[in-house]
């Protein structure tokens, strides 16, 4: 699921897709799309017609069969699927979730982004909450990943279904702040925690724990018996070079080996 800058076939889109299918190119096949009003889609785009979009690619196949890979606005189009899927009765689970340059949600997106990192657009009226609070009345979409992915993941423990979910950012994105992915992946494993965790209480788990990469970054992990919650936060990658990478193709394969074990 692509992101809000662009179509299926803009950017580093086309190779991307590629490099999402090389671990196994002959057991892994690449579906994309564009939403209603991306591309060659027709209608209006909205939150809520965006999810019914991605219902209506994903329901012809099986649910298993399926691991969710999101960008930028793609990650919450992601997350809010999945959250579909996990709250039927009986839950229908995908094979896992993978997702980069997650946002928290429009509302913190809209305080956090600025043009290529350098020139703030509304961020400065961040630091007035009367004022900011009221401009975000006006934005329609909301897409509030952070309160839908506590939902995907307490929808999974509490139903005792396997959940993989890897969250992948660049540090050099200037579009969209690494600390969205960090936040995210808080609320996530707080979900898993019955008396919760504070961000600085993860923050200090994550220095002791974290497995430190050097330039290439470092990866967190956060397991419960139900599955795994997984951090990696790259030093270099921008906003679309970082799909190529490696360790995004790595993070595919490490779910469809977990999820089939033929793929190993």
């Amino acid at each position: 699921m692509h992101g809000a800058a662009g179509t299926v076939g803009s950017g580093y889109g086309v190779p991307n897709y590629r490099a999402l299918s090389v671990g196994q190119p002959e057991k892994i096949h690449v579906l994309t799309f564009d939403y209603r009003g991306f591309g060659r889609s027709s209608s209006t785009p909205s939150e809520h017609g965006i999810l019914l979009d991605d219902i209506a690619v994903v329901a012809c196949i099986p649910l298993s069969r399926i691991l969710i890979f999101g960008q930028f606005l793609g990650t919450a189009a992601s997350i809010a699927i999945s959250v579909h899927f996990a709250l039927q009765s009986p839950p229908i689970v995908f094979a896992g979730t993978a997702l980069v340059a997650l946002l928290v949600d429009i509302v913190t997106l809209v305080a956090t982004y600025s043009v290529a990192g350098i020139i703030p657009i509304l961020s400065p009226l961040a630091k007035f909450p009367l004022l900011f609070h009221y401009l975000g009345t006006f934005i329609r979409d909301k897409w509030l990943s952070k309160d839908c992915i506590v939902e995907y993941i307490r929808a999974h423990e509490t139903n005792g279904e396997k959940h993989w979910l890897t969250l992948i950012h660049a540090e050099d994105n200037y579009d969209i702040p690494w600390h969205h992915t960090s936040t995210i992946f808080w609320h996530a494993v707080n979900a898993t925690v019955p008396r919760g965790i504070s961000y600085d209480e993860l923050e200090e788990k994550k220095y002791k724990s974290k497995t430190d990469l050097g330039a290439a970054g470092s990866v967190m992990e956060w397991r419960t018996d139900n599955g795994v919650i997984r951090e990696e936060i790259l030093k270099y990658g921008l906003y679309d070079v970082v799909i190529g990478n490696p360790v995004v193709i790595i993070a595919v394969m490490r779910i469809l080996e977990t999820a089939d074990l033929s793929f190993k």
